[in-house]
């Protein structure tokens, strides 16, 4: 029961609100038959507008708003019509229903209580109460917006004991004992594929689209160059060996003990050697191995079909594991080898952060998942994929704590690279971070709760408390990433998402065969976890020991002084160390490209897909397909001159070319998107050529469009039909710094690099 106080001020359309917005609280908590009653005391009537969030939840729980002079006017979405859905006091309680949503008189008049109660009323007959006190009235707007929203995305996620939590009463009564199965993580398991899928589905989706342009036979940046440097090196390393095994060392060894001879001939036999020629010895410039299909092609110059072949079957294999929610050994080793055969040679556009925390990600739940069937809740004995089964392995906890502790080192890295850094605008005293990094809604909270959320939230994923777990996985859900959401999954035990996640998202997340029976052994506590295999035992126990060796190097890394983002301290790059944004620049530096058919103008701009350019064109959603040249020209923005973004001297000479591949990576061409050709404007006898010829990079601090730019008549006036988002001024040139540029110009440089 929600009661609310009479009260004369302007302010009481947000406690309305607010006493709506704690009835949904309430709902977002309450087992699925429970009523909810809501009465409004005083002055105050049940608007339309109010009714509309009740009328929301009136399918799945009996409302009943009652109070003095709570007369509902509901819509016409919310009721079957204004007019109709009208009563008073006096009415009868047939005439008060409408729409499952139960109008009865309640308290004969105000209260002067300044708390909310609400009861709920479940199967059982027992009421469960929660209250919540109120502060000053001069808060009431933020409280009834707040207490609006937040309570329905709770519910809309499904996160009842949080939900509670903030309502500041008890959470509701458990579905699952806690202790019987805090230890269980089948269903978790579910969820992180799940969710590695759809991330998977993005990257090969991005692959599939861009690739071509990118690093395609005729990309920017094509795969080719990066395998001909690779193999350059491994032919380099392979004359090496063999003149040290023709010199002394290779006699000595042909003449040791009988053990180190088999090994000597064992290392050195066909397979072997053509193996460590191949793959081992063609590594990059910092002599790591290139692993990567592609070595696979006969032709080099024509490997358009293998990127397409490589992303198509990503996809596919993706969306077998997003379908089914279950995976096994072979399938995420297809998947990490795919993922690793671009990010090895896709060069400056496979050089972000996340490629190697997806390839890290992946390598740990190849431990995770068993190793050849696809049974979601593999166990001893049962029928298919356990339909039957009421014993269970156990999901191997050493891969789990391994994978919180690779959340641990992103997020902590990622805190601790921000201290370290030369940007004051980070540390106590400054904090001024957010004011360049948002614009629109920093605040000196937002960096105090960065650094909570990287520095000292972390720390909850690795303690053994259960309670500081879960609120630990709860924190890095809702922060930074995909990439972070994904391994936040596994510190969420299985009876916690049972508690917490609606009937509708648990058949969306968990639905798999078997699901259900599971579910039902852990409702009644007849979960049976038999003890794991031995060899499965030993290879987990084996991954971990490996895991732990690798990340000596990180934990070292994060401890010093001199601490390195995003580096890998071994050859395969099995265990990685990262960090985030640990300088913010303080002016948004765009690149905008023009061509020009004649040295004297006019200038014709590039529209990028989602990077800022067009000043009236509203800014676009861009997670989690990922746009990576619009991402590489806002680096090269901030990397400062050309010599250290040299790609971009390719993508302006296919720019001038208009070569097909390149241009559909960009939203349009302002010289028409269709292939290269004359388009001839007779005058007289006279044909004009309406190619580009010369080209040009200029450089523009963009602001978001605001008062301040209205009044002092920064908006630009070409249209005044459609809204302005952007204000840009033009700061200087990017490229060439003087004089102009041809085509001819460009290759010249190009060959130079």
């Amino acid at each position: 029961m929600v009661r609310q106080s009479h009260s004369p001020s302007p302010t009481r359309r947000y406690d309305r609100l607010h006493s709506v917005a704690i009835a949904i609280l309430v709902a977002s908590t309450a087992p699925p038959a429970a009523t909810l009653a809501v009465s409004m005391g005083g002055r105050h009537r049940l608007r339309g507008s109010d009714s509309a969030p009740l009328a929301l939840f009136s399918s799945t729980y009996p409302i009943v708003v009652t109070g003095r002079r709570s007369t509902p006017r509901v819509s016409k979405g919310c009721a079957r019509s204004s007019r109709s859905s009208r009563c008073d006091d006096r009415g009868n309680d047939e005439s008060m229903v409408r729409n499952g949503v139960d109008r009865r008189p309640s308290w004969p008049g105000p209260t002067r209580c300044r708390r909310r109660d609400v009861a709920l009323a479940g199967m059982s007959g027992t009421t469960t109460t929660m209250t919540t006190a109120t502060g000053p009235r001069r808060f009431a707007p933020v409280a009834g917006i707040v207490a609006t929203v937040v309570p329905t995305l709770l519910f809309a996620s499904g996160s009842a004991h949080v939900a509670a939590a903030i309502a500041g009463g008890g959470a509701p009564p458990l579905v699952v004992p806690s202790s019987s199965s805090s230890s269980s993580y089948h269903l978790a398991r579910i969820i992180f594929l799940r969710l590695l899928a759809v991330v998977y589905v993005s990257a090969f989706s991005v692959a599939r689209f861009q690739n071509r342009g990118l690093i395609g036979d005729n990309g920017i940046a094509p795969a080719r160059h990066a395998l001909d440097r690779a193999e350059e090196r491994g032919e380099a390393k392979s004359t090496r060996r063999r003149e040290w095994l023709d010199g002394a060392e290779g006699e000595r060894r042909r003449h040791s003990g009988f053990l180190s001879r088999c090994w000597f001939e064992f290392l050195e036999c066909a397979p072997i050697s053509s193996f460590r020629d191949k793959f081992l010895h063609r590594t990059d410039a910092i002599d790591r191995p290139v692993i990567s299909l592609l070595w696979l092609a006969g032709d080099r110059s024509n490997l358009n079909p293998w990127l397409d072949g490589i992303s198509c079957v990503g996809l596919v294999m993706s969306l077998v594991v997003l379908v089914r929610g279950c995976a096994n050994f072979p399938i995420l080793f297809v998947l990490w080898l795919l993922q690793r055969s671009l990010m090895s040679s896709g060069g400056t556009f496979y050089g972000y952060g996340w490629e190697p925390q997806l390839a890290e990600l992946t390598f740990h739940a190849l431990f995770l998942v068993p190793t050849i069937g696809l049974d979601p809740f593999p166990g001893p004995g049962g029928g298919v994929f356990g339909s039957t089964r009421t014993t269970y392995y156990p999901v191997p906890m050493l891969v789990i704590y391994a994978i919180r502790f690779y959340l641990f080192k992103i997020m902590l890295g990622a805190g601790l690279i921000k201290l370290r850094s030369s940007d004051a605008k980070w540390k106590p005293g400054n904090m001024s971070a957010m004011d360049y990094f948002y614009e629109t809604q920093a605040s000196l909270f937002e960096v105090w709760s960065n650094h909570f959320v990287e520095l000292v939230a972390p720390f909850l994923l690795l303690l053994p408390f259960r309670s500081l777990r879960l609120t630990g996985g709860m924190i890095q859900i809702i922060f930074l990433n995909w990439l972070t959401i994904v391994p936040a999954m596994l510190c969420l035990d299985d009876a916690f998402l049972v508690n917490n996640l609606r009937p509708l998202v648990q058949r969306l997340a968990i639905g798999t065969p078997g699901a259900q029976l599971y579910i039902r052994a852990l409702v009644s506590g007849d979960i049976s976890l038999v003890q794991t295999p031995i060899p499965r035992a030993i290879v987990s126990m084996a991954f971990f020991l490996m895991m732990t060796k690798l990340n000596i190097s990180v934990v070292r890394n994060l401890l010093s002084r001199k601490q390195i983002m995003n580096g890998s301290f071994d050859k395969f790059r099995l265990c990685n160390t990262y960090g985030a944004f640990g300088t913010v620049a303080e002016q948004r530096v765009e690149l905008i490209i023009e061509s020009a058919n004649d040295i004297k103008g006019p200038w014709r701009e590039y529209h990028f897909k989602v990077k800022p350019g067009d000043v009236r064109r509203r800014p676009r959603w861009i997670s989690p397909y990922h746009y990576r040249l619009d991402w590489q020209m806002w680096i090269a923005a901030q990397s400062g001159s050309i010599e250290r973004s040299p790609w971009l001297i390719s993508f302006l000479l296919k720019l001038l070319r208009q070569e097909k591949d390149v241009i559909d990576l960009i939203e349009r061409d302002p010289w028409k998107p269709a292939s290269r050709k004359l388009h001839a404007n007779v005058e007289g006898d006279k044909q004009v050529d309406e190619s580009p010829k010369y080209i040009r990079i200029e450089k523009y601090i963009y602001k978001f469009c605001d008062n301040e730019a209205l009044r002092n008549g920064q908006i630009d006036d070409v249209d005044d039909s459609k809204p302005q988002y952007w204000v840009r001024q033009r700061v200087g040139r990017y490229f060439p710094r003087q004089g102009i540029v041809t085509a001819e110009m460009l290759e010249d440089l190009l060959n130079k690099h």
